[in-house]
């Protein structure tokens, strides 16, 4: 029957009963959300606090921590309720509430590792230009871009299923995706399965096709490079290359995982594959990214230790 009521709510089916056991699994996830926090905090206090860090490489790390919170704390909440309760439902603005912050979240975090890979293609390409492309401005604008894009792009999507009127309600995840939740409307169409693949095409697609060409140039120099300069620029592009190619493959989960529900994959396997990309990589960033480089472990050492005041 179709629901069109202001009281409408979604139901989370892939949360089961879990009975007793749930307080255990409540107290993982709780400390699990909790470490993502304060690694990704304590990431962007040493950048905001050490002078020596505010280089448009640490800036965008630190943007993309600010990301990683975000993200997390677009699921991680209502997770942690959800897992204490009986109905397990989601009102429809809820709903949409967090399918906003996740998937905007998702499309900033592959725009940040494309700025990022442009930042070191700057850096190892053109070292004497650096300063002069990436400058302070320029820096700005690619990150009040990297947000715009991303919350533009799901907005459009996102037009396609405003005023969709639905017929069903329940979604067999622990989150409220953007696929399913169009599955479930009334006049589910070809148009509207095609705003969700054109968000995957704008926010995936075409940053991962910016990194890959960026990432190809580097390739090109470090191989005519020194060894020493071919070691160094290796080191500065590995986590990056991990970071994106595990995004990847947690898209790939995810995108497989709403369209096929393949019935001989375990319920419990696929509920942790759909969740993969917002458990992994947001604890992945600080450390990856952020405390293996030498100049981020100096920081800390003196802000955690009190061994010396930073300049402001």
């Amino acid at each position: 029957m179709e629901n069109t009521t202001k009281d409408f709510s979604f139901v989370l089916t892939a949360y089961g009963n879990i009975g007793e056991i749930k307080y255990l699994y409540f107290s993982i996830t709780l400390l699990w959300y909790l470490s993502i926090c304060a690694a990704n905090t304590v990431l962007i206090i040493v950048i905001y606090v050490d002078r020596k860090l505010h280089e448009p490489m640490y800036i965008l790390l630190c943007n993309l921590s600010v990301n990683e919170i975000v993200g997390s704390t677009s699921l991680y909440p209502l997770l942690l309720s959800q897992m204490l309760l009986d109905t397990h439902e989601v009102s429809l603005s809820w709903c949409f509430l967090q399918m906003c912050c996740i998937y905007t979240s998702a499309s900033v975090e592959f725009c940040s590792l494309a700025a990022m890979a442009y930042d070191r293609h700057v850096s190892i390409c053109y070292p004497l230009c650096y300063n002069v492309i990436m400058n302070t401005g320029r820096l700005i604008m690619i990150i009040l871009v990297i947000w715009m894009y991303s919350v533009i792009c799901f907005m459009i999507s996102f037009s396609f299923i405003i005023d969709l009127k639905f017929c069903g309600n329940a979604i067999n995840k622990v989150f409220c995706d953007h696929h399913l939740v169009i599955k479930l409307a009334c006049s589910f169409s070809v148009l509207h399965n095609l705003s969700d693949l054109f968000f995957a095409f704008v926010t995936i697609f075409i940053p991962f096709c910016l990194i890959s060409v960026s990432y190809m140039k580097i390739l090109s120099v470090c191989l005519n490079t020194s060894k020493e300069n071919k070691k160094k620029a290796i080191n500065t592009c590995t986590p990056q290359i991990v970071s994106v190619s595990n995004l990847f493959v947690g898209c790939m989960f995810h995108f497989t995982d709403s369209r096929l529900q393949i019935a001989q994959v375990p319920d419990k396997v696929r509920i942790i594959l759909s969740v993969y990309i917002l458990v992994c990589q947001p604890i992945m960033t600080p450390f990856m990214y952020g405390f293996k480089l030498p100049k981020i472990r100096q920081s800390c050492k003196k802000i955690l230790f009190h061994r010396k005041h930073l300049l402001f």
